[in-house]
């Protein structure tokens, strides 16, 4: 960055990636999530320039990466590219009334990309916290960080998207998430240490395609909300389990067996990311781990999303699934991450016995497949003083 070198302040910003740890499909009906910042982060070096351009050097991602912060509208050539996520960022910060200006930043990008860990919602919040620290001296709130990121991704990227990974990776810790109001979430965050159990969580990256599984991902919405239509609402929340089983004929036959399925899922599912949130703000990993395993099976069984009806003949997610419980004997917790039908699984590995887990798992998927995580604690942005960077 030699040649972008100049005399104004800078700054270090640090934005994490996340892992679900409970709440499988629930935000985009109005539910709870519980997640987690992680280790792996996106780390940038940024120093105000003049003028409007934004230059961004991104480790991995050759030549320079350019935007004109005076020019926010979506390009459609620009879509699924990075440049799309900064120009989103920026229009974000200008709609909102926030001051936006040209800088030059290197990145490295330490969120494995394809693992579930979200690493586009890193390197969203990174940026938005870039703009932050230089121009709006921090005032620009985790919430609004998150859904500049959203919209980003939304409109101009060109992916649909909830807000839970972007304001996961913005408030960072274990944070408990109530959609009831999307413009709005309620967040908390709950203290718990999970270095300081027996346990290693893990995700284990299957190695599983997601092209083409678009579809799959837009079915379980839609189907949730058709099977809620029956009901006289618009999304499932507030719907109780006893209403879901008397109005089953009607369901059944108005939405199909699946989305009766998938809306007894969210309900339980929604309830069961709030108790896993009292259980580690109680301290309880027996508790917490029981309700792992719970919904693990509910994402099977009632959400259907571990197995691709595209490609059946691709089981990744199952086989994971299975050998991990084989492995585990009872000992431990698996389930199912993110969206399902290809990608990553998630485990609770007692300590003693990680390293043979890793060892037995990469033997099937690939060296490197199973990552340690660390979750990760809130605070650690950094601005550095004029002249040091």
């Amino acid at each position: 960055m030699a040649e972008w070198r100049g005399t104004g302040p800078a700054v270090l910003v640090s934005a994490p990636g996340r892992t679900e740890l409970g709440g499988n499909h629930t935000d985009h009906n109005h539910g709870v999530v519980l997640a987690a910042a992680v280790s792996f982060d996106c780390l940038a070096v940024a120093r105000a320039s003049e003028g409007n351009r934004i230059r961004v050097k991104s480790e991995g991602f050759g030549g320079t990466i350019e935007v004109d912060c005076a020019d926010t509208a979506p390009r459609k050539t620009e879509e699924g590219t990075p440049e799309a996520l900064i120009r989103g960022v920026v229009h974000g910060f200008a709609q909102a009334g926030h001051v936006v200006g040209g800088f030059d930043a290197c990145v490295s990008g330490g969120v494995p990309m394809g693992v579930g860990l979200s690493s586009s919602a890193a390197f969203e919040v990174c940026m938005g916290q870039v703009l932050n620290q230089l121009f709006n001296e921090g005032r620009v709130t985790p919430l609004e960080l998150a859904r500049f990121g959203q919209q980003a991704e939304n409109v101009h990227f060109g992916k649909p998207c909830g807000l839970m990974d972007q304001l996961a990776c913005a408030a960072q810790g274990v944070l408990s998430i109530d959609f009831a109001d999307p413009a709005s979430p309620v967040t908390r965050q709950v203290d718990f240490d999970f270095g300081a159990t027996d346990y290693q969580l893990a995700v284990v990256d299957t190695g599983g395609s997601h092209a083409d599984l678009t579809p799959e991902y837009a079915a379980i919405p839609a189907e949730m909300g058709r099977a809620a239509r029956v009901l006289g609402q618009e999304t499932a929340r507030g719907l109780t389990v006893a209403q879901v089983l008397d109005a089953a004929p009607t369901i059944r036959r108005e939405a199909g067996d699946r989305a009766l399925l998938r809306l007894l899922h969210f309900i339980e599912e929604s309830d069961r990311a709030q108790a896993q949130a009292e259980a580690l703000a109680q301290g309880d990993m027996t508790a917490f781990l029981r309700l792992v395993l719970a919904s693990g099976d509910s994402s099977w069984r009632l959400l259907q999303n571990c197995v691709s009806t595209i490609r059946p003949e691709e089981q990744p997610i199952p086989l994971a699934l299975t050998l991990t419980e084989r492995f585990l004997g009872g000992n431990g917790a698996w389930r199912i991450q993110g969206g399902g039908f290809a990608g990553t699984i998630q485990a609770y590995v007692p300590r003693d016995r990680f390293p043979d887990y890793q060892a037995y798992m990469e033997a099937v998927f690939g060296l490197g497949a199973v990552l340690p995580l660390r979750v990760r604690r809130p605070g650690l942005d950094l601005i550095l003083p004029d002249g040091e960077a």
